[in-house]
């Protein structure tokens, strides 16, 4: 169904996905509907509300992009208990839904593992990954996992490992919070204590309407798909990153302080033919979304 332009959210095309133990998974589409399918995998908090500042970018690019809400965010239902493996029976009812046999990924930040997942455990039908400042597994071999990372992000690591209810607390407390700021306008929608570097701070001024627009609409249903998400990230996440044999672009920044540089390095270091590429930047860098998105699309090496 076609959904029209409404608080600043560009016209696209929304679909209702039912999946074999009947959930529903909410997914959006923009760009170029005859181009390459790419699935954009979102960070936390967040969901399928996630378009370009360009309106252009996927149409020059010939990009078929796909959003959609994890479980628990929008209006996917939830899916309690899950692992980040589970994203990928997931991907695949909304690729057969939609008539789509090969598709890229790009998973972003906490959306990161997921796109990892797709392309470990889908070698005949993911075409190529890129994997954006994502987290390591936690309790990965030679990495101190909050070694560099934010006071804000400290504590929610802790609260995950605590448990659902501690999780829980924190993530509600945090998107009433965020529900605030947006409601007055603010950029800076994360807590005071998540220390961001000034590029993060502008970044975050530039894309505020994308942000407030994403994060209304994920926050809807309450913070279910949030804490699903975080007691996921710090779970075995059900596959080897060292299996994934498809084309993977790695991208981190030196100055991350949500997820931070050894993260970045460590998945380097295992997963096989990765193109790395380590950016003086923080967390949030669009500077290079031309380039990126023609290699989503098959261009260049």
């Amino acid at each position: 169904m076609a959904a029209p332009a409404s608080s600043g959210i560009p016209e696209h095309i929304e679909h209702r996905i039912t999946t074999p133990d009947g959930r529903t998974l909410a997914v959006a589409e923009w760009g170029d509907p005859r181009g390459v399918p790419a699935f954009f995998i979102n960070g936390d908090p967040g969901g399928r509300i996630l378009w370009p500042l360009d309106p252009t970018l996927d149409v020059r690019h010939g990009i078929r992009r796909l959003t959609f809400d994890r479980p628990g965010w929008g209006e996917s239902t939830r899916l309690a208990g899950r692992s980040v493996a589970d994203i990928v029976p997931d991907v695949v009812t909304m690729a057969d839904a939609l008539g789509i046999e090969r598709f890229a990924v790009r998973g972003a930040s906490g959306g990161g593992p997921h796109a990892l997942a797709c392309a470990a455990l889908l070698p005949d039908r993911v075409l190529r990954c890129q994997c954006v400042v994502s987290p390591a597994p936690y309790g990965a071999e030679g990495l101190d996992y909050l070694a560099g990372m934010t006071e804000g992000n400290v504590a929610a690591v802790r609260a995950a490992l605590e448990g659902e209810a501690a999780d829980r607390a924190l993530c509600e407390g945090l998107a009433k919070t965020m529900l605030a700021q947006i409601a007055t306008g603010q950029a800076n929608l994360l807590p005071e204590d998540s220390e961001l570097p000034e590029s993060d701070q502008e970044a975050m001024k530039v894309y505020q309407a994308l942000f407030a627009a994403q994060l209304t609409d994920a926050f809807a249903p309450g913070v279910d798909g949030w804490v699903d998400d975080d007691l996921a990230l710090v779970r075995p996440w059900g596959f080897d990153v060292a299996d994934i044999r498809v084309p993977v672009w790695l991208q981190y920044g030196t100055d991350d302080s949500l997820v931070p540089r050894a993260h970045g390095d460590w998945l380097a270091s295992r997963i096989p033919g990765a193109r790395v590429e380590v950016r003086d930047a923080g967390h949030i860098d669009f500077s290079r979304l031309e380039e990126e998105i023609a290699w989503l699309a098959g261009k260049g090496a």
